[in-house]
Parts: structure tokens; C-alpha cells; sequence
């Protein structure tokens, strides 16, 4: 299969110490099998980074791989109460680490922030909070969140 990465500079190898900390799914790479969505994310990193040129970079993954059990896969078919927890938490704390190699599902609208403060303030409903992290576009991210899963990804 075909994965996206949206950027604003080129990668010449992946390094998930560069990788932001206490984002949806946990640290790591994300790429999406949309190539419209990293077009989007391409031009939405490169104007908040206030430098480079929106560029999405290809590579090509094994499928087969997410099922097979070789690698360790979280799946998210749909947002659900699981899904909001797990963001939850690996936004909100700096002690939660998972042990998956990949991490696979639905990106959260961008007021993800405001959501989360307004549940964990108890102003909302665990099932308000899933239906308001809803994006409402077809979309899908894919976490790479370990070196064993990087290896996996063949840049094209």
C-alpha cells in the first residue's frame, strides 16, 4: 500500500526522537493512505512552521503486515469511546506510553485541546466528547511508533 507524509522540508531518514510527544495516537511518524489529506497537512505544516514548501513524500508499506501479527497494531476502525480514551491519554500525560508498533485510525478535529480540558473539567460527556473529536471528513492516520515499524516503510 501506499502511504503520505505531509511535511514542509525533506526527511532523509526517519528519526522518531524528532517526533512530537503527546500527540491522537502516542509519538511517532504518521502518514495516511489519503493523498489529498497529506496534501492538506503538507501546506497546513508548512504555514505553521513559517518556512520551507508544502511537500508530501511517498512510501510504500506492506498491508499484510497489520494483521499478520509481526508487528504489535492498535486499529481504530471508527471514533469510539476507546478511541477517545487513547487520544486522552496520550495527550494528556507525559507518564503514558503504549507498546504498539503501529497505531492506525481516525485524526480528531482540531479542537482537540479545548475538548479534552472540557471532559476532564467534567462540563462533558464521555459521548459528547467522541461525537465533538469526530473530524467530520474521510480521513485515516497511520502511527509508526517504533524503529521495528520504520523499517517497514520504503521511501519512493
Amino acid at each position: 500500500m501506499r502511504l503520505y507524509h505531509g511535511t514542509n522540508c525533506e526527511i532523509t531518514a526517519i528519526d522518531l526522537r524528532q517526533c512530537s510527544p503527546n500527540k491522537d495516537l502516542g509519538r511517532g511518524f504518521y502518514l495516511t493512505d489519503i493523498k489529498k489529506q497529506a496534501d492538506y497537512m503538507a501546506l497546513r505544516r508548512q504555514r505553521q512552521a513559517g518556512w520551507g514548501e508544502p511537500l508530501v513524500i511517498e512510501y510504500e508499506f506492506d498491508e499484510r503486515l497489520l494483521t499478520d501479527r509481526s508487528l504489535r497494531v492498535k486499529r481504530f476502525e471508527k471514533p469510539s469511546e476507546a478511541w477517545a480514551r487513547f487520544i486522552l491519554n496520550n495527550r494528556n500525560s507525559d507518564e503514558f506510553e503504549h507498546d504498539y508498533d503501529i497505531v492506525l485510525g481516525p485524526i480528531a478535529n482540531d479542537g482537540v485541546a479545548l475538548q479534552l480540558r472540557r471532559y476532564t473539567e467534567n462540563l462533558i460527556s464521555m459521548r459528547t466528547l467522541v461525537r465533538e473529536l469526530t473530524y467530520r471528513k474521510l480521513n485515516r492516520q497511520y502511527c509508526f511508533c517504533t524503529e521495528r515499524a520504520i523499517t517497514k516503510l520504503t521511501k519512493i
